[in-house]
């Protein structure tokens, strides 16, 4: 019978060593000995009929090596389970050599692990973290910009001949250049539609005009002013805070000049933007409007409550590791290449170093989300998935008229989801986190701070790039 015994080597991390006797893998060794022989197919002779000892000389090594390892691995799992180890990864083997196995001379033989213990800690009280709650304040601005975006966006485009006003649209295409005009080999080329009104006035005076298949040359930090200048970087692939993007230059060739008619505000607008048929009035639309800008900015606050948790439960949630394991441990994972993935370069010991505090940030968040949905029940339920599945689809289509949840091949999506082992082990994992956001976010108590809007997208982009 298999002995274990428990040592410890370091701050939580432990030895097994084990003792198997030749009684706990000869049964399983012999037994599989019999099994190949009746299914072995060897020229001369007969299947089933392979003589016994033609069998162990053939492959009774490796049948033997593999008995003797199950048996290992079998007392290792039933010892860690009996006992309530609770490890991180698996076991690993120290100091085993495989060349005592002999097949002809069955014996004792002893093996060794290293194992990581999993810390205990304790958590933070919730409801003492000191958060932010931001309220965005929504402006009779914010609200006509958004009401006239959405006259532009539902608009009638017409074809003209010149640019001569702020309000014409221009198809354009971005195209890189140096300071001299020269294209840029592989730069960056890019279509965008944009209101003559967005550029500089300088570069509006250079663009009236101008026809189809016409240029003209720009630099980015002159072209366009600070919120402009923003969307048009992010629209390019640039970072705005990069002193080069500012200085980025452009051919910009017009593709089309157009006049967008806005939509009027009127009944018939309204119903096509809501069916529903509950707004009546430009009162009714605006305070519509007003109430999507204030849930768009209100789920924007939440993910910062969200974001000052992690950090706060990360950053000041004090827990240990066996840190020599897990590097131990790294080491391994890193030499065995994940399935469908290419051998990569074996990361040196100093990669490894270099990695264990981002790696040891990742373990605790997982440590702390495990014991919050351990302590307060949290589940997800398979109807939540189907919902959750159900709902993408419905983003992903755009809201599409007509479309509704009885339809039978809406229900066949749903179904072939759910049998997607990937699809529904990602879904559980993103339902789950937000439940654990949520049920954290009724323990927080985060005091109420007004901010403007551009402030709040200012301080969130700078936090994004910082940690980053």
């Amino acid at each position: 019978m298999a002995t274990i015994t428990q040592e410890k080597i370091g701050p939580l991390h432990e030895k097994l060593s084990i003792k198997l006797d030749k009684t706990d893998y000869l049964p399983g060794f012999e037994k599989s000995l019999k099994e190949y022989s009746k299914k072995a197919s060897i020229p001369g002779f007969r299947p089933g009929k392979v003589p016994a000892g033609l069998i162990k000389k053939m492959y009774g090594p490796s049948l033997f090596m593999d008995e003797v390892l199950r048996s290992v691995d079998k007392e290792v799992v039933n010892y860690l389970d009996t006992n309530k180890v609770n490890i991180f990864a698996q076991p690993l083997p120290l100091e085993n050599d495989m060349s005592k196995l002999d097949v002809s001379n069955p014996s004792d033989y002893d093996f060794h692990f290293e194992i990581g213990l999993k810390p205990d800690f304790k958590m933070q009280d919730l409801a003492k973290l000191d958060i932010t709650g931001y309220n965005i304040d929504i402006t009779d601005e914010m609200v006509n910009e958004e009401v006239e975006r959405l006259q532009n966006r539902y608009g009638n485009m017409t074809d003209k001949e010149a640019v001569d006003a702020d309000d014409n649209v221009l198809n354009v295409t971005f195209t890189e250049t140096d300071a001299a005009g020269n294209l840029v080999e592989d730069g960056i080329k890019k279509d965008n539609s944009l209101l003559v009104k967005y550029f500089a006035p300088a570069v509006r005076t250079a663009l009236n005009g101008k026809k189809t298949g016409d240029s003209i040359s720009i630099k980015l930090g002159e072209a366009f002013g600070e919120k402009e200048l923003e969307f048009i970087a992010q629209d390019l692939g640039l970072d705005k805070e990069d002193a080069a993007t500012r200085d980025k230059t452009f051919q910009l060739e017009i593709t089309k000049v157009g006049l967008l008619e806005k939509k009027e505000l009127n009944e018939e607008f309204f119903n096509q933007l809501y069916p529903a048929g509950d707004v009546k009035t430009e009162e009714d639309f605006k305070a519509k409007v007003k109430d999507e800008i204030y849930q768009y900015w209100a789920a924007q606050s939440r993910n910062q409550i969200h974001d000052q948790l992690f950090h706060k439960l990360v950053d000041d949630t004090k827990i240990e590791f066996p840190e020599t394991f897990l590097k131990n441990w790294l080491t391994t994972q890193n030499s065995q290449p994940q399935e469908g993935e290419d051998q990569q370069p074996a990361k040196t010991p100093e990669q490894i170093e270099a990695e264990m505090p981002s790696f040891l940030n990742q373990l605790k968040w997982t440590l702390i989300t495990e014991k919050i949905i351990t302590d307060n029940s949290i589940q997800v339920a398979p109807d939540e998935i189907r919902n959750f599945a159900k709902q993408q689809l419905f983003q992903y289509m755009g809201g599409a008229m007509g479309m509704t949840e009885d339809q039978p091949w809406v229900n066949d999506y749903i179904e072939r989801m759910m049998k997607d082992r990937k699809y529904v082990e990602d879904a559980y994992n993103r339902l789950q986190s937000q439940k654990v956001f949520e049920w954290a976010e009724t323990r927080v108590k985060p005091k109420a701070t007004s901010i403007k809007a551009e402030e709040f997208a200012k301080m969130v982009s700078e936090h994004q790039h910082h940690h980053h």
